[in-house]
């Protein structure tokens, strides 16, 4: 099949059935006979209609006499990819955006509506959209910025508290945007130097990123580099694992914002680090090239299948320190009191890293929230105890959501009085990120990178 729009149609349908934005566009990017332009058409139309998806929602409800929700779920995602063309893809022309989804209707089950669906996109044309969008950011309720940008009223109220209006605005405008893809440097194996000349040698353009001294951005976006036409049974791997130096375990793909985490540890040569819930293990291996890989590190998750990138990458990097421990974290009492350091990157909402995962927004809830910061308390109670006296402990999360960080890290420091916060120091690229609290948060729309947060706490040597 060689049509993006009703490739993309499939996928949005199997999204509106249950499955993950990525899982569903595999799975027609595998079955489709795209040239690189279509597959990034497809990419584009999927995770951009399912970002808009309240936004479009919202454009259907004042276009049409039916509502949106009143809508034939085919027909109500067929529009949505043509009124996506129109609202946010400039280089596709209004006329093929309109007659390719009047199409679309005619040869998905809607060819008595064909007309409605030309008529309602060319309404479109006729009224525009800017006025709305301005007049609904111009009187910034709750509401009205969820319809602008496309997101849940809890999660947009979430921000206003901790945001205001306008920072919440860039927020949300940063969330709708591709992501980029950071590059971390395997300093045991290469230099920053000598990847940055491969990559431009291979036509590739990389930056470096201020305080962190591993770390590149290509640029590149990640719809442009993992899926590409070349992707074949002779030639099976994404693009981005045929960049220079990938092979040879010169570098790992990491956001710069989760490279933060290794820093924050300071793990050094002979120590044993724990390394609480690994999978797939960006971190750990960070841990390891930190530490001259030296040492012991003790890669620990729920699930082996989840371990397999992470063993892929040791054998990949060629690493020797990393030993893996399957089992529910909560419940490891082998590991008490045997850690110079652990880093509990904790289960959580991901809600820093919503521009990488497309339907992340409409999968979570406020009582999701609840039930993750439970799981968060359980895992630091039981990653603390692992700690020697004298030890360290970093808690993390991907989240910008304050139950899951201050929420968490502030009864526990409360009911322990022995374990104090210890920031990091000042030579430290993590001290950069640092508060006045003492902890990290790292806000995408101000710092580029993943939203996250970070704490370094300290064992009393006498505890």
């Amino acid at each position: 099949m060689s049509n993006p729009r009703q490739l993309a149609l499939i996928a949005l349908r199997s999204v509106r059935q249950g499955a993950f934005a990525d899982a569903a566009l595999d799975r027609v990017l595998q079955v489709g006979d795209l040239s690189h332009d279509n597959r990034r058409l497809v990419t584009e139309l999927v995770y951009g209609t399912v970002r808009r998806m309240r936004s479009l929602d919202a454009t259907l409800d004042r276009l049409g006499k039916k509502k949106a929700h009143q809508q034939p779920p085919d027909l109500r995602t067929i529009l949505h990819l043509g009124l996506y063309q129109l609202q946010y893809l400039d280089r596709i022309p209004p006329s093929a955006a309109v007659n390719s989804t009047v199409q679309l209707a005619k040869e998905n089950g809607f060819p008595g509506l064909a007309g409605f669906v030309n008529a309602l996109l060319r309404q479109y044309l006729r009224q525009g959209e800017d006025d709305t969008h301005q007049n609904l950011v111009a009187n910034p309720s709750v509401e009205n910025l969820g319809m602008a940008y496309s997101f849940p009223d809890w999660i947009i109220a979430t921000w206003l508290e901790q945001l205001g209006v306008a920072e919440t605005e860039a927020l949300c405008q940063w969330m709708n945007t591709s992501p980029a893809i950071d590059l971390r440097i395997n300093p045991l194996r290469t230099s920053l130097e000598e990847v940055e000349t491969a990559m431009q040698s291979a036509g590739v353009t990389v930056t470096r990123l201020s305080h962190l001294p591993h770390a590149l951005r290509l640029s590149d976006r990640r719809s442009d580099l993992d899926r590409d036409e070349d992707q074949s049974p002779n030639n099976p791997k994404p693009q981005i694992q045929r960049l220079p130096g990938y092979d040879a375990g010169w570098w790992t793909v990491q956001d710069a914002s989760a490279q933060l985490a290794g820093y924050l540890l300071d793990p050094q040569p002979g120590e044993v680090i724990i390394d609480a819930c690994a999978a797939p293990g960006g971190k750990t291996t960070h841990i390891a090239e930190l530490m001259s890989d030296k040492g012991k590190i003790w890669a620990c998750d729920r699930a082996a299948s989840r371990m397999k990138k992470l063993q892929e990458n040791i054998a990949r990097l060629d690493l020797k320190s990393i030993q893996i421990s399957t089992g529910d974290s909560r419940d490891l009492p082998e590991f008490i009191q045997a850690s110079d350091r652990v880093l509990l990157d904790a289960p959580c909402s991901g809600l820093g890293t919503l521009h990488r995962r497309a339907d992340a927004r409409w999968r979570h809830q406020p009582e999701t929230i609840g039930e993750l910061a439970t799981l968060q308390k359980e895992l630091l109670e039981q990653a603390a105890t692992w700690v020697k006296p004298g030890g360290i402990l970093v808690y993390a999360t991907c989240t910008i959501h304050p139950l899951e960080n201050e929420g968490v890290i502030q009864p526990f420091l409360a009911h322990h009085p022995h374990w104090q916060i210890a920031p990091p120091s000042p030579n430290s690229p993590a001290s950069h990120f640092t508060t006045p609290e003492g902890w990290i948060k790292v806000w995408p729309h101000r710092d580029r990178m993943d939203g996250f947060f970070m704490i370094r706490l300290a064992r009393n040597l006498n505890s």
